[in-house]
């Protein structure tokens, strides 16, 4: 670790930390915060920082662990997002957890606790183990901001290097690489030459060049892919972080990317280990850690428990865990989590109009099963930009409605994206028009004209298909210019 061992705390100061730590944890959390214990003392989210942190000398740990109760169409990726996590943040935090179904009341561990790479604390560091930036402002020396990224995806990964950033445009065009445009060739997604900045460009609204030839740091039109391996290896932001990023970073700032699965990180005296899954599984991380924590035994005669490092690395959850003997297990982590109440809109969570019978919408699926409709519905919101989806329940069907939409060339255009992105051959259906004639007919059962049953539906155990190209050999349905059916639309969906 890159610490001044002249000031590491004495051994008298760390066991006494870690004896006030043991007698808490085992004394069963009765003082810390915990759902179970104090359900009504909750917490207002805005009172915990998400990106920016003070640090104390030699302090490589900083945020805090808290937890919020899940609300009626929440997902993981949309609380990530607003508490400044990336998907990989909070999924492997919460492996029991479906990230695209989630029932009301359920408890998510939100961790923001992030320990600090081992690296010169100058400019920017990026570890790719964990898919997160942090920046070290020049003037601030006592202050870290740290945000979620999106990374390469197998055979375009990003690589480590120490670089710098050379230029930064707002707006950015995007000419996409002869390699990139090949391979979207191949799968019949012919790219333009040039992509102006707009929704449709990929690098956002703000991108900063480095030095390392064909990389940017930049934002994103799909911001539920932060937190992912899916980009061709750029470094990708949420659209609000990048903006501040970009607002206070100078050109010339040095940006170093390493790869650190295991983190040691000291604060207030205690050291604790995080955890991840290592990108390339040909090297071995677990060496120099050893190495470190022995050279840490021999020096400062630190009593590790051995057996809790070897569970924190299976884990691999990305939470920090103290291993000095008798300190807390990641359990009681959890549990003692600072319980947070459920803000009242998530930021960039997907707002669903109302249908009505004025409205052209998509019927997306018919499926008898709850989880793969709503999980369907979930990943059709959080496509980009957003396809509007419901469930609606009709006697024994469950059906992703999608809408509503201006006319038919929308339609049209999102009946090619479902295709596209799912392989669904949704159905469209027309407004209808009341007249004084048929007015009354409003008042009978919709009709539900079904698309293929989707009883063993497609895969949907993915993240959004972010970059998914045309199936070649078969074509998207298109809406015909005079629909012989009935609208189904009736009060039923007011």
């Amino acid at each position: 670790m890159y610490l001044n061992l002249k000031k590491t705390p004495s051994l008298a100061t760390l066991f006494r930390n870690a004896t006030i730590t043991s007698i808490l944890f085992i004394s069963g959390c009765q003082y810390l915060p915990s759902f179970k214990d104090t359900p009504a003392n909750l917490y207002n989210p805005a009172s915990l920082s998400k990106h920016h942190f003070s640090l104390a000398t030699n302090q490589t740990l900083v945020g805090t662990m808290a937890a919020i109760q899940s609300r009626e169409n929440d997902t993981l990726p949309d609380i990530a997002r607003h508490f400044g996590l990336g998907y990989n943040d909070i999924v492997i935090a919460n492996p029991h957890l479906e990230p695209w179904v989630l029932k009301p009341k359920t408890k998510v561990l939100l961790p923001m606790r992030f320990t600090l790479p081992d690296a010169p604390l100058k400019g920017i560091v990026l570890n790719l183990a964990n898919m997160r930036l942090f920046h070290f402002p020049k003037n601030q020396p006592n202050l870290v901001i740290t945000y979620p990224v999106g990374i390469g995806r197998q055979g375009w990964n990003t690589p480590t290097a120490l670089t710098k950033i050379i230029a930064k445009k707002k707006n950015p065009t995007w000419t996409p690489p002869a390699s990139i445009r090949r391979e979207h060739a191949k799968k019949g997604n012919v790219l333009p030459a040039v992509i102006k900045a707009g929704p449709n460009n990929p690098l956002g609204d703000y991108a900063m060049r480095l030095s390392l030839p064909n990389y940017l740091i930049h934002g994103t039109n799909k911001p539920y892919g932060v937190g992912m391996q899916i980009s061709h290896g750029c470094i990708r932001l949420y659209p609000e972080n990048i903006e501040a990023l970009f607002n206070a970073t100078p050109v010339g700032t040095q940006v170093r990317i390493v790869e650190q699965p295991y983190l040691l990180g000291w604060d207030q005296n205690m050291l604790f280990l995080e955890a991840h899954k290592p990108l390339q599984k040909n090297k071995n991380f677990k060496k120099p850690l050893y190495a470190r924590l022995k050279q840490l035994n021999t020096q400062y005669k630190l009593v590790f428990d051995w057996e809790k490092i070897e569970q924190i690395i299976r884990r691999a959850n990305g939470i920090p865990v103290p291993i000095l003997m008798r300190t807390a297990t990641f359990e009681q982590i959890a549990t003692s989590a600072i319980p947070l109440s459920h803000p009242n809109y998530l930021y960039g969570q997907t707002q669903i109009k109302p249908l009505n019978n004025k409205d052209w919408a998509i019927m997306v699926a018919s499926l008898t099963d709850e989880k793969a409709a709503r999980k369907l519905t979930a990943l059709l919101n959080h496509q980009s930009p957003p396809i509007p989806s419901r469930v609606v329940e009709k006697e024994d069907r469950l059906y992703v409605m999608s809408g509503p939409f201006a006319n038919k060339k929308e339609v049209n255009s999102t009946l090619d994206r479902i295709w596209r992105d799912f392989q669904i051959n949704g159905t469209a259906r027309q407004p209808y028009r009341t007249t004084a004639t048929t007015t009354s007919n409003l008042n009978a059962p919709p009709r539900l004209d079904e698309p293929p049953r989707l009883d063993s539906p497609p895969r949907l155990d993915q993240p959004p298909r972010l970059y998914q190209s045309p199936n070649l050999y078969s074509e998207p349905p298109q809406l015909n210019d005079s629909p012989d059916e009935k609208s189904f639309f009736d009060e039923w969906f007011d």
